[in-house]
């Protein structure tokens, strides 16, 4: 009883969905939870150590950008959520429609519209975060220039590097943000914990988006195979329901000959 019933659950459970859905919601959390703190550590790190100001009126500057990209990160984490909930629902049904194949359950036509419309949503996704990852890589390759001129003047004494955030489009031509090994807000910032952290929490982001990006995958192989299976059981329940259709007129026309011979017998 219960545990015929418990069987029964667990199989009906879409665990290559779930396993896919887990690491959609690790990646995404750790994107947008790491992500996060990273830009508002570079925000503290730009103006504590660069001694860069936000620009007064509708100029966009880095700090601008810095606030949309939070916004984004922001849609991201509630878009995926519910993205994965529904792959989760549709994973149940697909489990559902192959189990209760020959049951009272029926695959109609709009249910494999609805998995072909997951699969091409799901590839848009999975394009949409290489380009995350690509992006996310940025800011891992400044801070990682930058943790090693902070390595190479502990290494080497009195050695004069500099760091111009004029490289990297920060700020524009005209304006001269730099720090040099020789300054004192350099080896401050090189001192702190805060710019190891930033540059460990965008290490994890890029992991985390990366995760996306297998998860991605992952749906796009289960979402196939699901979408073949649905194909595979509609063909079959049409043959059924053809099989017992022709079989339901073979009875009807013996029993139409039975009653016949007998009233011509009569």
């Amino acid at each position: 009883g219960c545990f015929e019933c418990c069987i029964k659950c667990l199989g009906g459970i879409p665990y290559a969905s779930l396993i896919a859905t887990i690491l959609l919601y690790a990646g995404v959390a750790l994107f947008c939870g790491c992500g996060h703190e990273a830009l508002s550590g570079t925000v503290n790190i730009l103006q504590t150590y660069f001694e860069m100001t936000r620009v007064a009126g509708d100029v966009i500057d880095v700090f601008t950008m810095i606030d949309i990209f939070k916004y984004v990160i922001y849609g991201v984490a509630a878009a995926f959520f519910v993205y994965g909930i529904l792959l989760m629902v549709e994973g149940f049904f697909t489990t559902g429609a192959i189990k209760d194949l020959y049951g009272d359950f029926k695959i109609t036509t709009c249910g494999r519209c609805v998995s072909a419309w997951f699969i091409m949503l799901t590839y848009i996704f999975m394009l949409a975060w290489l380009g995350v990852t690509a992006f996310t890589s940025l800011p891992v390759y400044m801070y990682f220039n930058l943790w090693t001129i902070c390595r190479n003047a502990t290494i080497v004494d009195g050695a004069n590097l500099c760091l111009d955030l004029r490289q990297y489009g920060i700020v524009t031509i005209g304006e001269e943000k730099k720090v040099c090994t020789t300054s004192e807000s350099f080896i401050k910032m090189c001192d702190s914990n805060e710019l190891n952290m930033t540059f460990h929490l965008f290490i994890v982001a890029l992991a985390g988006a990366g995760a996306a990006v297998i998860a991605m995958v992952h749906y796009l192989m289960v979402l196939s195979a699901n979408w073949a299976y649905v194909k595979d059981a509609c063909r079959m329940q049409k043959y059924e329901d053809i099989k017992s259709k022709e079989e339901q007129e073979l009875h009807d026309i013996h029993s139409t000959r039975s009653k016949e011979r007998l009233n011509a017998y009569t």
